[in-house]
């Protein structure tokens, strides 16, 4: 059967070419075209599977220009499928404002899922995986690295970084200044030959790559902060923000389920802030 018309999100294998699924393979062999971030990585994979379907760079430096003509034959009713040179699209890759501009046109997207290194090495990490933020690159210069820290060190959910093997000991060191002696796990060159996990705080894991560089891939996850009590600074602040919108009970109402404290205790705090006291 040939796939419906539109937009298909394609994932890839982010390393050993056996954790291609079935329907990538029947999509990409049955689209119209494939959108690749590179030609010459994704070749690779075509050759492997067989896949002689022609392929189209879009990548950040043409996405504007390559754009309107991707829609026109969309429009026309292609089968495009988008995928990047590894992993799932649009995850820390182009194609975010080509999906946005097929759906505002009103064009079917359809996702095709598979690999995704955050979630890969989240699963096999250790770290508590109820909650994660996914943070993608930081940025390359230190001072705005050290912001975007910064602004995640509260954040209460396993943080999920990718890296460059060249900047891992210098963004574990920035992590460990920002976060203090939080445990995190280095992930390197997953489902490849060279797999590798590596576990402790985040100052001796920039000791160690700094002493012996990394290569490959990384994902670095970052453990929560240790849970602590909320003291009445905390109630306070939260308190006096939530009673500029709510009413007294709503405000105590939301206090006692964010910081786990007493509704009654709570109550009493918004009562006497409102009542200025």
């Amino acid at each position: 059967m040939h796939p419906e018309p539109g937009l298909y999100v394609t994932a890839t294998p982010i390393g050993n070419l056996a954790d291609m699924t079935y329907r990538a393979v029947e999509i990409l062999k049955k689209a119209d075209l494939i959108l690749c971030e590179d030609t010459r990585q994704t070749a690779k994979l075509m050759s492997a599977y067989g896949i002689e379907t022609p392929r189209a760079p879009y990548h950040e430096h043409n996405a504007a220009r390559a754009r309107p003509g991707i829609l026109k034959k969309l429009q026309d009713g292609a089968v495009i499928a988008l995928v990047s040179d590894a992993g799932t699209p649009l995850i820390s890759d182009p194609g975010y404002k080509l999906v946005r501009e097929a759906r505002d046109a009103g064009i079917a997207v359809f996702p095709v899922p598979g690999a995704n290194a955050g979630v890969a090495a989240l699963s096999a990490a250790g770290a508590p995986s109820d909650r994660f933020f996914f943070a993608g690159f930081l940025p390359p210069k230190p001072g705005a690295r050290a912001k975007a820290l910064a602004a995640l060190a509260p954040v209460d959910a396993t943080l999920v970084f990718y890296e460059t093997a060249p900047r891992l000991a210098g963004a574990l060191s920035a992590m460990a200044e920002a976060f203090g002696k939080r445990r995190a796990v280095v992930a390197r060159e997953l489902t490849k030959l060279h797999e590798e996990f590596r576990e402790a705080t985040l100052a001796d894991l920039a000791a160690l790559y700094e002493e012996t560089p990394a290569k490959g891939e990384i994902v670095i996850l970052v453990f929560p902060p240790e849970s602590r009590e909320a003291g009445d600074a905390d109630i306070d602040a939260f308190l006096e923000t939530a009673l500029q919108t709510m009413s007294v009970k709503e405000a105590a109402a939301a206090a006692a389920e964010t910081l786990l404290v007493p509704r009654k205790a709570a109550y009493a705090r918004a009562l006497a802030l409102k009542d200025g006291r």
